[in-house]
């Protein structure tokens, strides 16, 4: 038996623990009913629930909800807005959320399907160093799909603590020969 301090009280009879609770104005609540003796705690049960309630919105609260955002290319996307469209991804992925891939074929397009296969290597390669192929390309319709998911963090500190070693880089030297 505990009281609403947290003190224990010892064994008592479910009577003398009703009378104490009903003399502090506070509830009986039993604790632990299968223990022998069963463990009972005068506590305020509304502010014992509002409590737990509260835990559980605080923990929702710094939960980070995972979200898939999508991408289109066509397959005669250029240079330019492929680099565009890149540069989203790459943030979105930093963001912590999933990124769909879609190769949108119209017409007779579709008939050139490697030219998307070729498109989604190309990200699969430029991505490998942050981002994991959750789901292989695959025909859905006109479409062309793939799914990326970003690296665990200790990967992702990994990936950027490579930096290269002395002699590996150019240096302003040789950029200024050229």
């Amino acid at each position: 038996m505990l009281n609403n301090k947290g003190e224990q009280l010892g064994v008592l009879s479910k009577d003398e623990a009703l009378e104490l609770a009903i003399n502090a104005g506070l509830d009986l609540v039993e604790v632990s009913p299968n223990a022998d003796p069963p463990v009972c705690r005068i506590m305020d049960f509304g502010k014992f629930q509002y409590e737990l309630k509260k835990q559980k919105s605080d923990a929702k609260k710094k939960q980070k909800k995972t979200q898939v955002k999508m991408i289109k290319y066509r397959p005669g996307t250029e240079e330019a807005d492929y680099q565009i469209k890149f540069k989203k991804l790459v943030e979105f992925i930093d963001n912590g959320d999933k990124v769909k891939i879609v190769i949108w074929f119209r017409g007779r397009e579709v008939q050139h399907r490697e030219i998307g296969a070729q498109m989604l290597d190309r990200i699969e390669k430029d991505t490998e160093e942050f981002a994991v192929l959750e789901q292989r390309a695959k025909m859905e319709g006109r479409q062309l799909g793939m799914m990326l998911a970003p690296k665990s963090k200790k990967s992702k500190a990994q990936a950027r603590k490579i930096e290269p070693k002395k002699g590996e880089g150019v240096n302003d030297a040789e950029v200024k020969d050229q």
